[in-house]
């Protein structure tokens, strides 16, 4: 059964859902490429330009607290990102977005949109995939180095710890063999900091 219309205008969106007919696709660039958290019938590295990458959203929730904030990745404006696109089976469209509604949405921090992504294998589709809105409040922006690794190494929430939840996703992004010269710096900078 085809995903009803519902689930595909849920939230806001700066561009147009897919169809009801054409596959649903969801796009990590974050913990969401090594805990998807969702079944998936296809798993393909891809790129998104247009938008990059970003330590610039404060987290009050997974990562963090309202006292003690942690620092998760955004797309911002600018650039391109390399990250997975998930391609998820039409009857699991609907409990899959419902999660990342939960799991991504609920201080609507992001916006999602629905952006072409190059496929590693030549394919283009498009993917929901989530960017940060700039005039919300956890916005945090371009910050020194010192300050992201005093966010990321005092944040702690619902999802633990902040500096796992980067370690992990530079992991994931040394397995796909992606460089970023704006974050390389930091698996050394908290491999040495405790």
């Amino acid at each position: 059964m085809p995903p009803s219309d519902s689930v595909r205008k849920a939230r806001p969106s700066i561009a147009t859902p897919p169809a009801p007919h054409e596959p649903f696709w969801v796009f990590g660039y974050g913990s969401l490429m090594w805990k998807p958290g969702f079944e998936y019938e296809e798993r393909v590295p891809g790129l998104l330009r247009g938008f990059h990458r970003s330590l610039c959203v404060y987290s009050n929730r997974h990562r963090g607290t309202f006292e003690c904030p942690g620092l998760v990745m955004g797309l911002d404006r600018g650039g391109a990102c390399k990250g997975i696109a998930f391609r998820i089976a039409p009857e699991r469209v609907e409990a899959t977005h419902a999660y990342l509604t939960e799991r991504e949405q609920l201080s609507r921090v992001y916006i999602e949109v629905f952006p072409q992504i190059g496929l590693s294998d030549g394919r283009r589709i498009r993917a929901l995939a989530y960017v940060v809105d700039r005039t919300h409040r956890q916005y945090a922006g371009k910050l020194a180095h010192e300050e992201i690794i005093r966010l990321v190494q005092q944040g702690s929430g619902q999802s633990g710890a902040c500096r796992d939840y980067v370690l992990n996703t530079l992991a994931s992004m040394e397995e796909m063999g992606v460089s970023d010269h704006a974050l390389d710096w930091l698996k050394p900078a908290l491999s040495g900091a405790r």
